[in-house]
């Protein structure tokens, strides 16, 4: 038996258990894609038959949809670099050695304990018009505290802080996972490389990029794919937070339960999934070409 067989055979005999769920959920993913793909291609409320790419051109047409795909790729833009960086610094803050840093760990990871919609709705109050907790304090309401702004501000009025307050919640709710993944890859460098950087004299900024991002690029890599995809198809926090600004994920629940078009609801969700697709590709290629980079450069 040659070697590729032999590793082919091994892998089987050690992976064949996870096979039933793998199945199961590739088969569910390509039932549900090609359901929405068949709804995407026929629109019977506008008259157009199956199969059509008609409902794609009108989509696209649409300033409402031109404007919530835009939503969202700023979104992502902004906010899956956000969530690498705070959870990069947060990784190496617990990875140096210090007094309860398990206690320290443990508080990080609350976020994940609680719900997304309880973290949307308690920034909503915090930030509510005109009576929310932060208009109370910039208004100086609170004796310890000088007054800001002299009126309340419509947080949620304006769509560039009901988007940045949608984005604070995603990132705050999200930012443990990268951390974890993060710190894992930091614990997979042996120390001696540490210690043997120190002796030569290379300062904090050396070590960072010369031995640490460089090992750690497959841990950003998951991150940023992860993270990516989050936000892409992010909807409870841009939902209470900016419902009036669309994102792709609201605007598929806009369609099909307000409007109560199935069909246009499924061809944003094609157009989401193939976004998300490409942008995985392109983040591939660029983290790929960034570990070599850095790897040639150290």
């Amino acid at each position: 038996m040659n070697s590729p067989v032999k590793s082919l055979s091994e892998f089987v005999k050690k992976a064949w258990p996870l096979f039933p769920a793998a199945l199961y959920l590739i088969g569910f993913l390509i039932v549900v894609f090609v359901y929405l793909l068949g709804l995407s291609l026929s629109d019977p409320a506008a008259g157009i038959e199956f199969p059509s790419f008609k409902l794609f051109q009108i989509l696209f047409a649409d300033s409402q949809f031109q404007s919530a795909l835009i939503n969202t790729l700023l979104f992502t833009i902004a906010g899956t670099p956000l969530e690498l960086l705070i959870g990069f610094l947060l990784s190496l803050m617990l990875y140096q050695s210090f007094m309860m840093r398990g206690i320290v760990r443990s508080i990080f990871l609350i976020p994940l304990a609680v719900p997304a919609l309880v973290t949307a709705m308690l920034l909503y109050i915090l930030f509510d018009f005109p009576g929310g907790h932060i208009n109370h304090l910039l208004s100086g309401n609170y004796w310890s505290l000088p007054a800001i702004i002299s009126e309340p501000v419509n947080w949620r009025g304006s769509q560039f802080f009901a988007m940045g307050i949608s984005l604070l919640g995603k990132v705050w709710r999200d930012m443990p996972i990268s951390m974890l993944i993060l710190l894992s890859g930091l614990n997979s460098i042996d120390p001696e490389l540490f210690d043997a950087a120190k002796t030569m004299g290379a300062s904090l900024w050396k070590r960072i990029f010369s031995i640490i991002i460089p090992l750690i690029i497959p841990s950003m890599s998951i991150v940023v794919l992860l993270r990516s995809v989050e936000m892409w198809k992010e909807f409870i926090f841009p939902f209470v937070l900016a419902g009036r600004y669309d994102l792709l994920g609201t605007l598929i629940d806009f369609f099909y339960n307000e409007i109560g078009n199935s069909n246009k609801a499924a061809a944003v969700a094609i157009i989401m999934v193939a976004c998300i697709v490409l942008t995985t590709m392109i983040l591939m290629k660029i983290m790929d070409m960034l570990q070599k980079l850095l790897l040639r450069r150290a």
